[in-house]
């Protein structure tokens, strides 16, 4: 083992520079690897994120305009979702629907207390909103079936608009604010990066509108449901049964619109696959100028070595033997410089970590072991086929010619 430690070292050292420029090589190759599957990790991790807090399994409805005249309406006409298509759905699609729930909007409303007012969307939820959503409660609580069934004049606020309705947001709890002229109870504050709306128990809602009916959205939670094909075919039941209730072609795809998160979900799941994909392609590739320079370097130094090999295989060294001395030396020149590339490519994804911290497009960009297990199985395979050829040339060489060689 120290023998070829020592034989390793040596054919570093005889030729310093060509083997730092292609080692250099080696180390960009995999420093670019890392830091693309980084960025890569990245991207999905924020895809995750994004849409793991909004619910990937479930559909979102809302009402449209027929494209298609249909058994005696005109195209064109208004179909507006309402309180009993809520039952329908899910009592329709038992099979493929865990629960149906609507939103029911107030608009843009203001909130005040006597120390400030905001103004944003006010709307009436479920409770199962905070689960779809992915909401933090930062304190209190979120709507429940009682504040539901006794139509209770509660609120929920978003943590930036509590900071401003209440001089002291950490007593905002069980504080009054007023809203449509209606006097409500703070139960709960909730943190989120991109929503600050502002939730009230959607029977209360839908009492202040004078009980029209009328709901902004389904919200349908699906079950059972995990490809494409069983995505967009609940969506095809769901449609057909508004279809039914609203008198509308079930084929005319703009009387609702239908957010599928789903079948977005596994799209671009599957793209950001082929972009993983497309990223170690160009990584490895990265690395092929590095892995023939040190495939030059090993012919260079099997070549400088005739001599030594031929007197090696005369006193009864074995071929194996040979052929794992080169692929040795080969393995070992590239996981030197390979590893001086992980160790930057780690350097600089910690760095892009701390930088895109407030980006919610990238999140946590950072590689971890199983990646630097691929990257040094990467890294073996390039060595040991970098050292190949050199190795078979060497065992070419006839013990009786390379003895005569100077």
């Amino acid at each position: 083992m120290f023998d070829l430690i020592s034989e390793i070292l040596q054919t570093l050292g005889n030729s310093k520079l060509r083997t730092a420029l292609t080692g250099f090589s080696v180390a960009w190759g995999i420093f670019m690897l890392i830091v693309l599957l980084g960025m890569s990790r990245g991207v999905f991790n924020s895809f995750n994120n994004s849409m793991m807090s909004q619910g990937s399994n479930s559909l979102t409805v809302w009402g449209g305009r027929t494209g298609k005249p249909y058994h005696g309406y005109e195209q064109g006409r208004q179909i507006s979702l309402r309180q009993r298509d809520i039952d329908l759905v899910g009592s329709e699609n038992t099979d493929r629907v865990e629960g149906v729930s609507s939103l029911k909007s107030l608009g843009t409303s203001t909130v005040s207390t006597s120390w400030d007012y905001v103004t944003g969307s006010v709307s009436g939820v479920d409770p199962n909103l905070i689960n779809r959503r992915g909401f933090e409660m930062h304190s209190g609580r979120f709507i429940n079936d009682m504040d539901m069934q006794q139509s209770r004049k509660v609120m929920v606020l978003e943590k930036h608009n509590a900071d401003v309705l209440f001089p002291d947001s950490t007593k905002a709890i069980g504080g009054k604010v007023v809203c449509n002229g209606l006097a409500f109870t703070v139960i709960g504050i909730f943190t989120t990066d991109f929503n600050r709306d502002t939730y009230i128990p959607f029977t209360t809602a839908m009492m202040m509108t004078g009980n029209d009916g009328k709901v902004r959205q389904l919200e349908v939670d699906l079950r059972n449901v995990s490809t494409m094909e069983e995505g967009e075919a609940v969506e095809r039941d769901v449609r057909r049964t508004l279809a039914q209730i609203h008198d509308f072609d079930p084929d005319d795809t703009s009387a609702v619109w239908v957010w599928n998160r789903l079948t977005q979900h596994l799209q671009m799941g599957d793209g950001l696959r082929i972009l993983n994909m497309a990223i170690w392609i160009i990584g490895i590739f990265t690395m092929l100028s590095g892995i023939v320079g040190v495939s030059n370097i090993m012919f260079v130094s099997v070549r400088e070595r005739t001599h030594e090999i031929g007197i090696r295989r005369a006193i009864g060294a074995k071929p194996r033997n040979i052929l794992t001395q080169i692929i040795a030396e080969s393995i070992a020149i590239t996981g030197i410089f390979g590893y001086i590339g992980i160790f930057f490519g780690i350097l600089i994804t910690e760095v892009l970590n701390v930088a895109f911290s407030g980006f919610d497009g990238i999140k946590d960009p950072t590689v971890d072991i199983s990646i630097a297990i691929e990257v040094t199985l990467v890294l073996i395979f390039a060595g040991a086929l970098a050292g190949l050829f050199p190795a078979l040339r060497a065992l070419k060489v006839k013990p009786v010619e390379a003895l005569r060689t100077e």
